[in-house]
């Protein structure tokens, strides 16, 4: 009895000693990113107009939004990739040094326009043809991508390649052998929208618009277990 005691705790030591080993293993950050050209952009088109009176103020504002619109339309852009983002109707204050002497001197009447163009080729002709039309404020030009998941699947791709590259690195380097792999997570994507700072000049010729290319980015962080040296 005795001696199979003993042999019961033998073998619960060993076991204690063998789970409180640490695991020998090898971890790496992989980094992968493509670079694509963007086949959409996505920009804010506006018209403020000063008038005497509200009404006026918002009826002139109207009629030039209207026109936008309509010529933003023949550019083939649907309706579905225009939104309004703003409107605004607010006083305009006389300049008077002193507070108490302020007056109305009349009304500003603004909007907005978001717009999305899926070509590209176009979108210098249509900045140009919306500021015939009245367009006056131009602002948040950013370009992206329509099929950003296959970008985004080929970047993490390359960042499992480049995590891959760098264990069998690292091992070779250790002197030691690559066991199979215990884990692996994503540590994130990146690549949204890339803003543009645009300075316009109304002219007869179309604007010129240079897009660019847009850079998707993952990162994975994967965990291979130490094997002995072949």
């Amino acid at each position: 009895m005795t001696r199979i005691l003993v042999l019961i705790l033998g073998l619960g030591l060993a076991a204690t000693a063998s789970a409180a080993e640490p695991q020998r293993q090898i971890t790496v950050t992989g980094l992968g990113e493509v670079s694509v050209p963007p086949d959409m952009a996505v920009v804010s088109i506006g018209v403020g107009e000063d008038a005497a009176d509200a009404r006026a103020a918002l009826d002139a504002m109207n009629a030039a939004a209207a026109a936008i619109i309509a010529r933003i339309r023949e550019a083939g852009v649907d309706g579905a990739d225009l939104q309004t983002g703003s409107l605004m109707l607010h006083p305009i204050y006389a300049a008077s040094s002193r507070p108490e002497d302020s007056r109305t001197a009349g009304f500003r009447a603004e909007t907005a326009l978001t717009v999305r163009v899926r070509d590209l080729s176009r979108l210098g002709a249509i900045l140009d043809a919306t500021v015939g039309d009245g367009a006056n404020q131009i602002s948040g030009l950013r370009f992206d991508i329509l099929d950003r998941d296959a970008a985004l699947s080929e970047a993490r791709r390359a960042a499992v390649d480049d995590a891959r590259a760098k264990a069998a690195l690292l091992a070779e380097a250790a002197g030691v052998g690559l066991g199979p792999l215990v884990s692996l997570t994503e540590g994130g994507a990146s690549g949204g929208p890339v803003p543009m700072d645009m300075m316009f000049e109304a002219r007869a010729a179309s604007v010129p618009v240079e897009a660019g290319e847009i850079t998707v980015s993952a990162t994975v962080t994967m965990v291979y277990r130490i094997a002995p040296a072949e």
